[in-house]
């Protein structure tokens, strides 16, 4: 059953409003420029131990652009666990300082945050830069020094979670704010910043941006740039979604640590972890079995990750606390129980803790035996598995979008209209809506004419097998614009998958008639058994007389609430066909007015 887009305009429309509100707040705020990359910008990139890829090349590019400009940055970067975006966030963070300004770096862990401090630490070395960190890793005297040196400006940049926010911290001069895996923090840590910092510059990393994040930055609110190539020897990890199998995970075990390897085994159960890794013990006798959950305190987490870097422990029975653990480059193989219960983004995130080196990794993905999974979960584990290629964060948070919906842009919810009318029409509806809030030129589009017929207009999984494929087509199929788009996407489904079947074709020809209706006035094509009814944005009495006479009376025409057109099928006749002819008629006659008035 169609939905009609009415249904979420009013709330686009608010939405609208109150993001608009916000951003025009930090667009009118006067941002610091930040000058030109002087000497020891350049010598600090060129100490990078790595070849940077083109993507992030570009990236930096685009945020020290943004940096340099008079008004406060809103930037997304986006990219895969492991290709390079902290890389690409220290240059930003250089140049802060190098500009006089001090940058605050926000990790949603405790243990993120002391990997970020150490690797600035190694990176900045060689540079007159004081870092410090804010966590439970430092004293209560060594975090009252950090207090100080922000608030008088000795302390250029400080990493920390969202201890950072509270009301005792204080900055001389904040330039920049880099938010790490951005999914991590709840939205009122997120709003806090934006309302605390209006003008400070803000750079937000993340693997696989959640839902509303991704909408701002796909409907123009703020600026994103993507990093999707990977270093040069990386590979993807093989992904593997089963039934919990014994055998099967036990020798995939053996496999990793008989190549030298580290396994990770998540459980996400604390109450009975030990049970679980006794268990494991029994799967892989002889191995070193560690132990990692979210109840031990740091002073009995820091031995195991030290543990686990020096090779002492073979396999890592954890919680999900793994998800923003520490680098473990020779974990290459990961299982996870009950896999089906976490969401997408999060799963995605945790597979990227192995494949971290050169070497092949794999993922073991499994759910209960003789469980009936949720349709959500099937297709979250679909995805998973679908999406391995690198560069994948990005389609990850379209796919979680399709699944769960936009959600709110400002609140707290993940779900919303957007579940009414479909991603890309919200998408759409959205940047309508800011675009009449700012006062500029609505530009029509295709998507505002609905065409609720009977045709069955779809992609049959006998036609088109594979998930990815039928996506791809459908896309291609709703991007026509023009009757040369339909035949050029009619010839490459016959190239690729053969003669279409009759519903392709009809799901062409109604994406067609959809930007043909909306070129004439149309606004709705509906069907009431044998009558096609025809809304119209206004009522045009010469464009009526000319349909009556093409015709021949069958065409009537009324005004209600809203102008119309309706006309009755005749038997056998096909409703597509109908409305193709009555619309090829609109724009002849049409066309015709437009001559006239050209020729006086």
């Amino acid at each position: 059953m169609a939905t009609h887009p009415r249904q979420g305009k009013k709330a686009t429309e608010e939405m609208a409003q109150e993001l608009i509100e916000l951003y025009a707040r930090r667009r009118q705020a006067t941002g610091y420029a930040f000058p030109p990359d002087g000497d020891w910008q350049r010598d600090f990139e060129t100490r990078f131990d790595y070849d940077e890829t083109d993507d992030q090349l570009n990236a930096t590019a685009e945020i020290k652009q943004d940096m340099e400009k008079g008004w406060p940055m809103d930037r997304l970067l986006c990219g895969d666990v492991g290709v390079g975006k902290t890389e690409v966030a220290l240059r930003a963070a250089f140049k802060c300082v190098m500009g006089g300004k001090q940058c605050a770096i926000l990790a949603p862990t405790t243990l993120l945050a002391w990997q970020h401090y150490n690797t600035i630490l190694s990176r900045m070395e060689a540079f007159p830069v004081k870092v410090e960190m804010m966590s439970r890793f430092r004293t209560a005297k060594q975090q009252k020094e950090t207090l100080r040196g922000l608030q008088s400006g000795s302390v250029d940049i400080v990493v920390g979670t969202h201890r950072l926010l509270s009301k005792d911290v204080k900055f001389h001069d904040l330039g920049l704010v880099i938010i790490d895996e951005e999914q991590r923090f709840g939205v009122k840590h997120k709003e806090k910043l934006k309302e605390n910092f209006i003008g400070v510059d803000m750079l937000t990393l993340s693997a696989t941006p959640i839902p509303r994040t991704l909408n701002m930055a796909m409907s123009g609110i703020r600026d994103l740039s993507t990093i999707e190539q990977p270093p040069i020897e990386r590979q993807p990890v093989e992904t593997f979604v089963l039934e919990y199998n014994d055998v099967i995970l036990a020798e995939a075990m053996k496999k990793e640590l008989a190549r030298g390897g580290q396994v990770y085994y998540l459980h996400n159960r604390v109450d009975n972890i030990e049970a679980c890794a006794a268990h494991v013990s029994k799967l892989v006798p002889g191995a070193r079995i560690g132990i990692a959950h979210g109840k031990m305190t740091e002073e009995e987490l820091n031995p195991v990750w030290q543990h686990l870097l020096n090779g002492e422990i073979d396999i890592l029975v954890c919680t999900t606390l793994i998800e923003t653990g520490i680098d473990v480059r020779n974990c290459n193989t990961l299982i996870i129980e009950d896999a089906d219960r976490m969401g997408l983004a999060q799963l995605y995130q945790i597979r990227g803790r192995v494949g971290r080196s050169g070497r092949k990794a794999y993922a073991y993905f499994t759910f209960r035996r003789d469980k009936t999974l949720t349709d959500i979960a099937q297709k979250r584990l679909s995805a998973i598995r679908e999406f391995t290629a690198f560069g994948s964060g990005f389609r990850i948070a379209m796919r979680d979008l399709q699944i769960r919906g936009a959600g709110s842009l400002l609140g707290h919810s993940q779900h919303g209209h957007m579940e009414a009318v479909g991603y890309d029409l919200y998408v759409k509806m959205l940047g309508q809506a800011i675009a009449r809030a700012k006062g500029e030129p609505v530009r029509r589009d295709k998507s505002e004419c609905l065409v609720d017929l009977r045709v069955d207009a779809f992609i049959p999984e006998k036609y088109i097998a594979d998930g990815p494929g039928r996506i791809e087509a459908y896309k291609r199929i709703a991007a026509i614009q023009t009757a040369e788009d339909a035949a050029d996407v009619l010839d490459e489904l016959i190239d690729r998958y053969g003669d279409p079947p009759p519903s392709v074709s009809d799901l062409v020809n109604v994406s067609l008639v959809r930007v043909q209706a909306s070129a004439v006035g149309v606004t709705e094509v509906t069907q009431k058994k044998d009558t096609l009814t025809l809304q119209l944005e206004s009522l045009d009495l010469p464009m009526i007389r000319g349909l009556l006479v093409a015709f021949n009376g069958r065409v009537t025409a009324g005004a209600g609430n809203r102008p119309y057109l309706s006309v009755t099928l005749q038997p056998d006749e096909k409703p597509l066909e109908l409305l193709q002819s009555i619309l090829k008629a609109m724009a002849e006659i049409l066309n015709g007015g437009e001559k006239a008035k050209d020729s006086k």
